[in-house]
């Protein structure tokens, strides 16, 4: 069935409000039955040129629903992406004020940084091997301007995947010094292990959810550009953070990244 140009301009408006004032909207699939995925990455598009518009710069890409655990949950068949802004970059030396977000939540990343640009319908994995300039430890802080976090695909597309930041790491490694299926990660709150996963829980290869990304957004005419950061999905569960608390990612081979949040 799919939206109206002046019902995608309504959602994106409700979306934007919402994380300007950190005031909650109800999933868009109630407000919007019509919706599809079609109008889900105009929504995202459209509060994606306004941001640009306004001065901020797209520096890369996150993937979202990279594991089939995730897929199957949401009743689809491949994962989402959303855009990376360099306003959404964070410091690990800087503490995040939580109350700029609605229901934080981090999550634990292979991150990768491209040294050239990839190809867009015919990337491979050997081609994203070939063309990242180095891996990093990330953490990407989701948030959802949907109340409660009851989200479909539609609200997540819509809403940038849920994207709110980044933060990398200083370690920097090559895509072949390791192997990308076998890194295990743990992630540490206020002292507490409270996840622990591997990097093949991403796709079974994060470098798949990178080859992936290149070929989706290739059908939108866009392409992963060198210097662009791929976040390519979670090596574990997300996890709830507040003001107080100190989120440190470890991974094996790859060092690890911080984040404090006040």
């Amino acid at each position: 069935m799919g939206l109206s140009e002046a019902q995608r301009d309504e959602v994106a408006e409700l979306l934007r409000v919402a994380e300007q004032t950190r005031v909650a909207v109800p999933p868009v699939i109630q407000t919007h039955p019509g919706i599809d995925m079609v109008d889900a990455y105009e929504i995202q598009l459209r509060n994606i040129r306004r941001r640009v518009d306004a001065g901020a710069r797209i520096v890369g890409h996150k993937v979202g629903l990279s594991s089939l655990a995730m897929q199957q949950m949401m009743g689809v068949s491949e994962s989402d992406y959303g855009h990376l802004l360099d306003d959404m970059v964070l410091s690990e030396h800087s503490p995040v004020d939580a109350s700029r977000y609605l229901i934080p939540r981090v999550e634990v990343e292979v991150g990768f940084v491209l040294g050239e640009d990839l190809p867009g319908e015919s990337c491979t994995v050997e081609d994203v091997i070939r063309a990242t300039e180095y891996v990093v430890p990330a953490i990407e802080l989701i948030d959802s301007r949907i109340a409660d976090w009851k989200i479909g695909i539609f609200d997540t597309i819509a809403d940038n995947a849920s994207s709110a930041g980044l933060i990398l790491g200083k370690e920097r490694r090559k895509p072949d010094e390791l192997d990308l299926t076998a890194i295990d990660a743990t992630l540490t709150r206020n002292g507490e292990q409270v996840a622990t996963g591997r990097s093949d829980a991403v796709l079974g290869n994060p470098a798949i959810a990178v080859a992936w990304l290149a070929q989706k957004v290739a059908s939108f005419g866009v392409r992963l550009e060198a210097g662009h950061v791929v976040l390519p999905g979670s090596c574990t569960r997300a996890y709830d953070v507040t003001a107080g608390d100190s989120v440190v990612a470890a991974f094996d081979g790859l060092g690890t990244v911080s984040v404090s949040f006040v």
